[in-house]
């Protein structure tokens, strides 16, 4: 079934601070906005609108780098922003709509999931907390009494529908609502409660801003790879190490140009997305290979990353070798390496070590190196 979604992101909403409404606020190293846009995608979904009030700047900046939305002009209030978007998403002719928050930056795609298998079964579901805190009712800052707590819920989002029903209960809906679960139930539709997930938040005091940041940190998915690389000396005046010539009174063999650091770098980059390595994208038997700069497999590998959707977080470079001595070139392979990747070079490590007189390298047969590349997506 060909499922939408409805973010709310029409709100005023500056009990959080900062100036602007917290849909558009800075969130660790993206918007607010951005990160529930982002769960989405994750979980599958591109037929997306986004409710937005029509007089705020900062909603105009904040989502014209999201050209793939439907952009919805909201209303004064909630229901009235829901009931234009589901009118917007109409022409595509959803079967199902997700109605979420775009202050809840949280969501996992295992809640969005869910709520999708539920409408398997239901024409409403929605998540929800079953209340574990004692619950007081008050007046003038003191206890007035308890309110029992059994059989409540605190709601989230994303509430989900079958997209014909909630759009003929929000057109009938004579006036406000807390959320579309109560559109939903005025109308008469029932709605299945779904297991809600304490860290699904929606961000409304400032200090939510940091507990969002330590939730997000904790899902970011980091991937580490090691790459190893060996090539032995022969005739020659120079090697190239991580993109630089280097003098020295032999040159390293290979089908390409031999850089032994730079293949390291590249298929520490292959393991950490589970690519293989050099040879799975450059086979040794094509022809076209031979010689080629090392670069060109970089630059693929690191092509590659931004494909999967990953940030490149650093890179640890370690070249074995008794001669030639690297500490004199390692900040100009530091920039080559950095420029190949497009990050900064504080991001890129190069150092030398040697084997102490032993092995292959001990007795100047060759070079080793060996990488590390660490990545981030989230």
């Amino acid at each position: 079934m060909k499922t939408a979604v409805l973010i709310v992101a029409a709100g005023r909403g500056t009990r959080a601070g900062g100036g602007m409404a917290k849909q558009w606020r800075s969130l660790s190293d993206r918007r607010v906005i951005d990160w529930t846009l982002q769960a989405f995608r994750d979980a599958g979904h591109d037929l997306i609108a986004v409710v937005r009030n029509p007089n705020d700047p900062d909603a105009t900046a904040a989502l014209a780098t999201h050209a793939d939305c439907i952009i919805v002009d909201g209303g004064a209030e909630r229901a009235h922003s829901v009931r234009n978007g589901l009118a917007a998403l109409a022409a595509h002719n959803p079967d199902l709509v997700l109605i979420h928050d775009a202050a809840r930056p949280c969501v996992s795609v295992d809640m969005i999931s869910n709520i999708i298998n539920a409408l398997e079964h239901s024409v409403a579901a929605a998540p929800g907390l079953a209340v574990s805190d004692a619950l007081w009712t008050g007046a003038e800052n003191q206890v007035s009494g308890t309110q029992d707590r059994t059989g409540l819920f605190a709601a989230q989002t994303p509430q989900g529908f079958h997209f014909d029903a909630i759009l003929a209960a929000h057109e009938a809906h004579p006036g406000l609502a807390a959320d579309d679960v109560e559109v939903a139930r005025t109308f008469g539709l029932p709605v299945t409660i779904i297991e809600g997930c304490s860290e699904n938040i929606k961000i409304t005091r400032p200090e939510d801003f940091a507990r969002a940041e330590r939730i997000l940190g904790k899902n970011m998915d980091i991937r580490l790879g090691n790459g190893y690389d060996v090539h032995r000396f022969g005739p020659g005046d120079h090697v190239i190490l991580c993109g630089v010539a280097v003098p020295h009174n032999r040159s390293l063999q290979g089908h390409s140009d031999a850089d032994v650091g730079m293949h390291a770098i590249t298929d520490a980059i292959y393991g950490a997305l589970a690519e293989g390595d050099i040879g799975r994208h450059f086979p040794p038997s094509d022809p076209q290979w031979k010689g080629a700069a090392s670069k060109i497999f970089l630059r693929h590998a690191a092509d590659l990353v931004r494909t999967l959707g990953y940030d490149l977080s650093n890179i640890d470079c370690t070249l074995v070798c008794e001669y030639p001595k690297i500490g004199p070139h390692a900040a100009a392979m530091q920039e080559t390496i950095a420029d190949i990747l497009g990050v900064d070079p504080c991001r890129v490590s190069i150092k030398a070590t040697t084997s102490e007189r032993l092995g292959f390298t001990g007795r100047e047969e060759g070079i080793a190196a060996l990488a590390t590349a660490a990545l981030c997506k989230g």
